[in-house]
Order: C-alpha cells, then sequence, then structure tokens
C-alpha cells in the first residue's frame, strides 16, 4: 500500500468512525416534549392514523413517511470493486448511498443488507417490505441473478423498483453518448458500438441506448468468452440467458480486437485495461470512448488521448473529466416517481432522465459547481459532456420531467397537476431561501422592465455575473453592469455565460461613459460644502463604482443599487449616503438579516450601522425592519431582546430596551411585539408564560429580534448563521434610504446577490407606489 493510500485509508475510517459510528441516523420530525405529545405520536393519538389507512391505504403516504421512503437493498455479491464481499461488509457502501439520497434529494433511506443469495427467496423478502417502503433502490447484486430478481419485484410491487447498477450507469453513460455524437456530428442510428462486458451494467446501458436510436445490428458486444455470435456453443446449445441473447449477431468478429475496429463508440463496463491503445488506434473518426470499469478503466484518458487525440473519454473516475457517476441520476429519477406515486420507473422515465441530464450539461454551470470546481474549465464540450454532481439544478430538471414521464406512461397514481408549482416546491433541495423568497420573485418578475434596472457596482466580479445572468433567464432584473466592458466580456466568456454586453445587458464603463460630465457634475453639487472640487469630483466618479451607482438611482437611471462585494460595509454606506441621502422623516439608516431555521425565518436587526441606538433609534430600527418582513409575505413577531426579561434588571440597557418597546407599541399598536426580552424567552412563549401568565403581547415565536447595539446583533447574527441556518441568509437589506441601495459583503455568494436583486426591484416599486 503507498503511502498516499494508506492516508486515504486511515482517512477514511475515521471519517466512518467518528464523531458518531456510521454515516446515517433516524431523527423525529415531530416534537416530543411533553406529555401531549407523546399521546399524539403513540398510544391513543396514533390510532386514529392506522384506522384512517386501514379504511384508505393511499392516505399512508399523507399520515406516515413511506411517500418519502426508499429501501437501499443488497445481499452484497457485487460490491463496488470489491466483489462478493457479503451483506454485513456491505453496509458501509448501503449507508453512504442513504446519505447521497438525503443530501441531494431529501429522500430517507433504510438500507437494508440480506443475508440471502437464493433468488426467489430474495424476491419473497424483498417484496414482503412493500408496506414499509415507498420505493426499491437495488445495489450490488450479482448479474444474472440481478436482472431476474429485478424483474420478479417489478412484477409483483406496486412501487418503483430500480437496479441502481443497471440503470444508473445506463442512464448517465447514455447522456455521455448523445452529448458526445452531438460534438462529433455522427447520427445514433448509423454508429457502430463495440461492447467489453455483458453483466448487469453493460447490458442495461445498451438497452438504453438501443431506447435512443442506437440500432440492434449495429452492436458487438464480448463477454468473458469473446464477441457474443451465433456460432458459439452456449448460442447453439440455448444457453445464452436472455439478457446476452438480446445482442447476440452473425459475425465474422471474435476478439474485442475485432469487435473494435472500425467502431464509432466503446463502452466498457468490464475489467481494467482491456482496451488497449492498438485496438484505440483501429477506430472510427472522432471515436466515443466510454471506459466504465471502477476504479481502474478499461483503458485511461491520456494512454486513449496519446494514441487518438481526436476521441472523446469518460470513465467512472472523479480525478479524470466526464465521471460517469450515478448519482446524477437515481436520487432524482426517485424523486419523481415518489412525488407521482408512480408504480414503476418505466423505459420512458429513464429516457426523460437521459435527455435531461444531456441538455443540462449544455447550459451554462452553476455557482455550485463553479465553487466546487474551482480552477476547472467547465464548458459543454469534449471534457463536459455531463453535468457535475455538485449541480443543484438537476433536481429541478430531472424530477418533473420523470414526473411527467410516469403520468404519460399511465404509472403515476397522483400525477402532478401544477407542473409549475412542483418545480417551484423543488426548490426547497436547491435553495433553502426559496420558499421565504417566493412572494418576492413574483412580485419582481410583475415589475415592467423598464422599471427594475439594477446595477451591480461590481459589474466585473463573477458573482455578480452569474447572478445577471440568472436574473435576465428569470426575468427578475435588467441588470446594469458597472465596469470595464473588455473586462466583463472576457469573464462572460471564461464562466461559459450567455448574456450579450449591450444586447442582454447595459454596461456602464466608469472609463469612458457619455454621462461622465452629467455625473461628476452632480457629484460636485452634492459635495462641494465637503470638500470636492471639480478635479476631485472627477476623480471620485471615476474610481468609484459605488458612486456610479448612486448617481444612476439619484438620476433616474437605474430604479436600485447592489454593491458590497469587495470594500467595507461603511465605506459603501458614505457614498450612499452623500448621493442617495436618507428617506424622508427618517433619522438614520439600519440593516437587518435573514436566516432560515427549523423556527422558520428569523430576522436580526441592526446587524450592521448603529453601534449602541437610542431607544427612540431601536423603536424606528424595529418599525422599518417590521415593514422589511411583511415585504416577504410574514406577520411581523418583534422581540426587543435583553440580558433582562421583564425587569429583571435595572441597568440602562435593560430601561432602553424596555423603553424602546413601549415607543414602538405607542406608535405601532397593531404589530404583535414584546420585550425587554431573553433571547430564549423571545422564541418560547411558555418562558413568558412563566413571568406573565397570558399577559405577553406577543404570541408563538418571535421573527424579528432587535439587539441593544451593533455587537450583540452582529454576533447573534453570525453565530446563528453558523450553529442553526446552515448559512443560508437574506441580506443584509440596508433600511432607510431614500433610494433603494443594497450593501452586500464580500462573503455573499450568488444566489445572495440573486436573492437581493429581486428584492431591489420589489422594493424599487413600493417604494414607487407609495410616492403616488
Amino acid at each position: 500500500m503507498t503511502p498516499a493510500e494508506q492516508a486515504l485509508r486511515d482517512a477514511a475510517l475515521d471519517y466512518h468512525r467518528s464523531p458518531s459510528r456510521g454515516k446515517i441516523a433516524v431523527t423525529p420530525t415531530k416534537p416530543l416534549s411533553n406529555q401531549r405529545d407523546l399521546s399524539l405520536a403513540y398510544s391513543p393519538g396514533v390510532a386514529y392514523p392506522c384506522l384512517a389507512i386501514e379504511a384508505d391505504p393511499t392516505l399512508a403516504s399523507e399520515y406516515t413517511s413511506r411517500g418519502n421512503l426508499v429501501g437501499v437493498i443488497t445481499n452484497g455479491t457485487a460490491v463496488l470493486g470489491l466483489g462478493d464481499i457479503g451483506p454485513l461488509a456491505s453496509k458501509p457502501v448501503m449507508e453512504g448511498k442513504g446519505c447521497l439520497f438525503k443530501k441531494f434529494a431529501g429522500i430517507d433511506v433504510f438500507d437494508i443488507e440480506l443475508a440471502e443469495r437464493d433468488p426467489d427467496k430474495l424476491v419473497d423478502i424483498i417484496a414482503a417490505l412493500e408496506p414499509t417502503l415507498g420505493g426499491i433502490n437495488l445495489e450490488d447484486i450479482k448479474a444474472p441473478e440481478c436482472f431476474y430478481i429485478e424483474k420478479k419485484l417489478r412484477e409483483r410491487m406496486n412501487i418503483p423498483v430500480f437496479h441502481d447498477d443497471q440503470h444508473g450507469t445506463a442512464i448517465i453513460s447514455s447522456a455521455a453518448l448523445l452529448n458526445g455524437l452531438e460534438l462529433v456530428k455522427k447520427d445514433i442510428g448509423a454508429v457502430k458500438v463495440a461492447v467489453s462486458g455483458a453483466g448487469a451494467a453493460a447490458i442495461a446501458c445498451l438497452d438504453v441506448m438501443v431506447g435512443l436510436g442506437v440500432k440492434v445490428e449495429n452492436i458487438l458486444v464480448c463477454d468473458s468468452r469473446g464477441v457474443i455470435h451465433t456460432e458459439r456453443e452456449d448460442a447453439l446449445a440455448g444457453k445464452l440467458d436472455a439478457s446476452k441473447q438480446r445482442y447476440c449477431r452473425a459475425t465474422a468478429a471474435r476478439t474485442l480486437a475485432d469487435a473494435v475496429k472500425g467502431a464509432d463508440v466503446f463502452l466498457g463496463c468490464s475489467a481494467p485495461g482491456v482496451m488497449t491503445v492498438e485496438m484505440v488506434k483501429t477506430m472510427g473518426t472522432q471515436p466515443i470512448i466510454l471506459a466504465l470499469a471502477n476504479p481502474e478503466p478499461e483503458i485511461r484518458p491520456e494512454l486513449a488521448k496519446a494514441a487518438r487525440p481526436d476521441c472523446i473519454i469518460a470513465t467512472g473516475r472523479s480525478d479524470y473529466p466526464n465521471q460517469v457517476n450515478n448519482v446524477l441520476c437515481f436520487p432524482y429519477i426517485f424523486r419523481g416517481a415518489l412525488d407521482c406515486g408512480a408504480t414503476k420507473i418505466t423505459e420512458d422515465m429513464k429516457l426523460a432522465c437521459v435527455r435531461q441530464i444531456a441538455d443540462l450539461a449544455k447550459s451554462e454551470i452553476s455557482d455550485e459547481v463553479a465553487a466546487a470546481y474551482v480552477g476547472q474549465e467547465l464548458a459543454f464540450g469534449p471534457d463536459y459532456l455531463i453535468p457535475k454532481p455538485f449541480d443543484s439544478r438537476l433536481i429541478l430538471k430531472i424530477a418533473p420531467a420523470v414526473a411527467q414521464a410516469a403520468a404519460d406512461s399511465g404509472v403515476a397514481t397522483r400525477p402532478i397537476t401544477d407542473m409549475e408549482a412542483y418545480k417551484e416546491s423543488l426548490s426547497r433541495f436547491v435553495y433553502q431561501t426559496g420558499i421565504l423568497m417566493r412572494p418576492i420573485f413574483n412580485a419582481a418578475k410583475a415589475v415592467p422592465d423598464s422599471r427594475k434596472r439594477v446595477a451591480y457596482a461590481d459589474g466585473e466580479d463573477e458573482r455578480a455575473l452569474r447572478a445577471a445572468q440568472m436574473v435576465i433567464d428569470d426575468h427578475l432584473a435588467k441588470p446594469i453592469l458597472i465596469g470595464r466592458p473588455a473586462v466583463i466580456a472576457a469573464r462572460i466568456a471564461k464562466a461559459g455565460l450567455r448574456m450579450r454586453l449591450g444586447v442582454d445587458v447595459e454596461n456602464v464603463n466608469p472609463e469612458d461613459d457619455p454621462r461622465f460630465r452629467q455625473y461628476w457634475e452632480h457629484y460636485h453639487k452634492l459635495m462641494a460644502r465637503n470638500g470636492a472640487t471639480p478635479e476631485v469630483s472627477k476623480a471620485a466618479v471615476r474610481r468609484s463604482n459605488t458612486i456610479i451607482g448612486s448617481l444612476m438611482v439619484s438620476l433616474g437611471d437605474a430604479d436600485a443599487l447592489i454593491c458590497g462585494l469587495v470594500g467595507s460595509y461603511m465605506t459603501h454606506l458614505e457614498r450612499i449616503d452623500s448621493i442617495v441621502g436618507k428617506q424622508k422623516g427618517v433619522g438614520n439608516y439600519a440593516a437587518v438579516n435573514a436566516l432560515m431555521t427549523d423556527r422558520g425565518p428569523i430576522f436580526i436587526a441592526d446587524t450592521y450601522v448603529n453601534e449602541d441606538p437610542s431607544a427612540e433609534q431601536l423603536a424606528e430600527i424595529a418599525w422599518m425592519a417590521a415593514q422589511e418582513v411583511q415585504r416577504f409575505g410574514i406577520p411581523p413577531k418583534v422581540a426587543f431582546l435583553s440580558h433582562s426579561s421583564y425587569g429583571s434588571s435595572k441597568r440602562a440597557s435593560a430601561k432602553k430596551m424596555r423603553l424602546a418597546r413601549d415607543l414602538f407599541v405607542a406608535q405601532h399598536p397593531d404589530i404583535e411585539c414584546d420585550g425587554e426580552l431573553h433571547g430564549d424567552a423571545a422564541l418560547q412563549p411558555e418562558i413568558r408564560s412563566a413571568y406573565l401568565g397570558d399577559g405577553s403581547s406577543l404570541n408563538g415565536s418571535a421573527n424579528l429580534l432587535i439587539c441593544p447595539n451593533l455587537d450583540a446583533a452582529n454576533i447573534l447574527y453570525n453565530v446563528m448563521k453558523t450553529t442553526t441556518s446552515g448559512g443560508v441568509t437574506v441580506g443584509p437589506i440596508l433600511m432607510g434610504a431614500a433610494g433603494t441601495a443594497y450593501i452586500l459583503t464580500p462573503a455573499a455568494t450568488v444566489r445572495r446577490v440573486l436573492n437581493m436583486t429581486a428584492l431591489a426591484v420589489a422594493a424599487s416599486e413600493t417604494r414607487r407606489a407609495n410616492a403616488r
């Protein structure tokens, strides 16, 4: 074992051992904190869903987790590249499969390892699990038994049964084939295919490829005895199993070398190194090589490329381009199947999956993929035939297509009637801010194009560029990129984006814009008594994109500004303040951030602006923040936080928060609020009840937390961001400005830029309506 292999082994063993043993656990989804909860979860309350399901079995998907539960089932006879290691030794692999289901599609899994080799007994055992499971993922069962087991289970069970080793590999490799043929401009119906391997994966790959248009008569398959042809002893004796018989050909070819000669496509699901350099040289022009043996392929890409520089190659390995990875498929095909109540997975459902994967590879890469594969040039081409596993758009593409194909095939018991709403619901697996942002996105889309011009001060930043592309695609805004056009164009091309400067997106060049004179003169007018001479004004406008964006908002050339991806928050705020200024009637600026938590969204203010606000300022901040909460379609529930609860401390800060609450109640009596409160009391009504009984003016849990000073708010926000929200946040939302301008932070993601763009459009439209 090499030092690298030793290090990998030690790291893998530690990963599986600690901090808790194994990789999965069962976690309750309902509260169990008191006697009432217990009486609902178990006896006597549990009897009612039991009786309802007895009367109507379809209600099992409503009252239990069955509709989101898949069994990953194996007998350990063909585990990865390890072979027949038995069911117990296969358990880490099955747990890992469960993690992938949960991570990528939110599907719960029971991993089930069965000590049984008899195919008929396996069928009986697995079929008996139907009341427990919503679907079956067969895993690592050797051929040819796996074909028989899956066939019998599909006949007996009314839930989806999917042998991933067969169909997952088939779906992904077929997507690679479609895109490879598109690149080399070859007709799928005319290509010749040579195959090494005749096991479960190879046969399944061929079945899907034939469904896509490959002609059976153009396929030559080799097993361990050579080409499967009609003159072989086992063929003449009728001993070929049905899967091989489908691809038995009358041919003079006898070896893999014979089969490969002149072939357009090589498909390998066999053993390491069986494809030689000499064989590759005999293939047709621009050959496509799918060398899928794992962990060592039939031929290494560097060897194939050296022999045939014109070849396109995919493997099962993550350290080479074009990895055929089943995680691109199985979570999402089950997601679609479970959501529509499919009774089985049909060929049409698999083909729909193939086409969606192939199409996604031709889109520009997502921000998650760009972040996960920093430094790699990922654009559709010979080295990027299929998407990367961390492309979060896979679920949005595949699950709806699978659900639609299930309905079209007649196997959906709960057909999706509103596909757009279903796609929207899937965004919860992609963007955890999706539910919170939905009303904002809807509002932004409804604003006419002429009133949603958003200027990006950091127009050369890749995050801004990716967000701008998404904004254009979703019709959320008309982006204006402030930056040097040559730099922006080069970065658009590098990122593989489709927008065109001057066509899809406006550009303001700080070095050469016809409005320069108008802008510096306006800036000089505003700042002349603050030390800004004409020359200083010219330099400031040339130098600061935030100044340019603020001037655009002030002069009506833009409806909103997004800045802050580079630089300090207060520097940007000073520039916005000097040009845009404060909203009429507002005494100070403030910032509010939203976090997604298990309790729902929580808003925190003031996270960035006021170091030690007075009670009067806090009441104003709370009112501005409450209006922002309302913009999300959420009734604000305000808590003024303190180290004190209801007068338990006489310190000045406690008195300040008590007064802030009193001022807020007097000014806005219709909004629920309470204070001064400990943080736990703000979120748990039973703690408030211990103090006041039913006297609290706040029902349930607070969702807007007003902190006594900047330190408290910013610390609370950052701790909660890390510990409870998984980094899923919206903001900071700048409040109090006379125009719509948001200052982000250098840590902002593409998704946050997108969210804040939509919010900027919605806020600008509200501001315009209120001004009428």
